[in-house]
């Protein structure tokens, strides 16, 4: 498959590396099927979710461990439904994290940790974990 990306470019993904979010995100239900995208030769800490179904929807991912938290939350059995997600190991955890500010002396990253996206890397499948207050624990470590 071919994607036309304005972030991205013009690259080719084959079937068997798209993820698909049942659910879609929140506020692009419409979008379905994503694939992972990184710079290649460095190890990868910050990664691009392009959308296959609409070219103008990508988000750049990152793992929490990136800011020192760990995530400790249950899902429901719908959700591991939805993931098809029988082995805890098999979950991935990501946040989405944006530029805050067009200058750049200013501009800082956002991370929305209260939304992290869950993927079941074995299935391809994945879905946005909404957390209330309750019931999660998002704990900070100290990094040395």
């Amino acid at each position: 498959m071919k994607i036309e990306s304005p972030v991205l470019g013009v690259f080719e993904v084959s079937d068997d590396k798209l993820i698909e979010f049942p659910q879609g995100l929140p506020g692009f239900e419409g979008c379905h099927r994503f694939v992972l995208v990184h710079e290649e030769g460095a190890e990868a800490t910050v990664f691009m979710l392009q959308s296959a179904d609409d070219p103008e929807v990508a988000f750049s991912l990152t793992g929490p461990e990136q800011f020192g938290i760990n995530y400790e939350f249950p899902l429901s059995d719908e959700e591991l439904a939805i993931l098809k997600l029988d082995r805890p190991e098999d979950a991935l955890v990501a946040i989405i994290v944006r530029k805050d500010g067009d200058d750049p002396a200013t501009a800082g990253l956002r991370a929305n940790f209260m939304a992290p996206l869950v993927i079941n890397v074995g299935a391809r499948r994945g879905m946005q974990k909404v957390i209330n207050k309750l019931g999660c624990d998002i704990l900070l470590r100290a990094q040395a």
